[in-house]
């Protein structure tokens, strides 16, 4: 079977900064809490490939540190988003047009007029900024996103004739949910999935750059992109580095979204 070539680039892109955080937990060019004054702001050169930041560190090792932070950050709070999202909307859709499916439908509509940002603002105001607060506050914002797809998604099945057949056999709506309907929507949250980790490594840098991600010495991009706001005109390159890792990051995850998607839509595939 011939892989879509938007999953083949994707993968690729996005392997490269999977790669790269999982070299910098044993490796890195320099180390990135060393300040070499010295060397700030040096262009890129055969000793810096993407020259040092304000602080003299290289960009290069900043950037490995940086994607091991993003992705981990991105990682943990898609999973929560799933772990919390997906039972939500398989309660939903069983008990359909009822009081619980009201309640867990409108308390989604709640979480969704409050963005990532201003759940971590509401969460740092009482705890104060760090990694961990910006995992809960886009776990969060991702929890209603996985149950209004994964109750989207059930409802199609509960109409079903095999579906209707189970229930005459005496299975129960979680039986029934953990047996025929989620292995038949696994398809589309692993795609959904995707897409909400290239969200999750965006809102980390957006949280990041605002201060309210991971906190120094911890190498974030979102932060890279702040501290080096000033220093544009005199040094681009600082800025521009993170910014292409974030840029190339999300458009790897987006593409192999898609390409997922084209790979396990039985539609999709006939129609190839």
């Amino acid at each position: 079977m011939r892989l879509p070539l938007t999953l083949v680039i994707g993968g690729l892109l996005a392997a490269i900064f999977v790669v790269a955080a999982g070299l910098s937990l044993v490796w890195t060019p320099f180390p990135t809490d060393t300040v070499t004054v010295s060397a700030r702001l040096q262009p890129p050169s055969a000793l810096h490939w993407l020259g040092t930041d304000h602080l003299g560190r290289d960009i290069v090792s900043m950037i490995m540190v940086g994607a091991r932070t993003s992705i981990a950050v991105a990682v943990i709070a898609v999973g929560m988003g799933v772990v919390l999202g997906v039972p939500l909307g398989l309660v939903a859709a069983a008990t359909r047009g009822g009081l619980v499916d009201e309640l867990i439908m409108r308390g989604n509509d709640l979480v969704f007029a409050f963005p990532a940002l201003v759940i971590a603002i509401l969460i740092t105001a009482v705890f104060g900024p760090s990694a961990i607060n910006a995992i809960i506050a886009i776990g969060i914002f991702n929890t209603p996103v996985f149950a209004r797809v994964t109750r989207g998604a059930a409802l199609s099945l509960w109409t079903l004739d095999y579906i209707m057949a189970a229930r005459v056999a005496g299975k129960g709506r979680v039986r029934i949910s953990a047996e025929h309907i989620l292995p038949n929507i696994a398809n589309l949250l692993i795609v959904q999935g995707t897409i909400q980790f290239s969200l999750g490594i965006l809102a980390e840098a957006g949280l990041s750059y605002v201060g309210l991600g991971a906190q120094p010495p911890i190498p974030s991009w979102g932060r890279m992109l702040a501290e080096s706001q000033t220093m544009v005109a005199l040094a681009p390159h600082v800025a521009l580095f993170p910014g292409i890792a974030i840029v190339l990051t999300v458009l790897g995850l987006n593409l192999m979204g898609d390409g997922l998607r084209d790979l396990l839509d039985p539609r999709l595939r006939r129609a190839r």
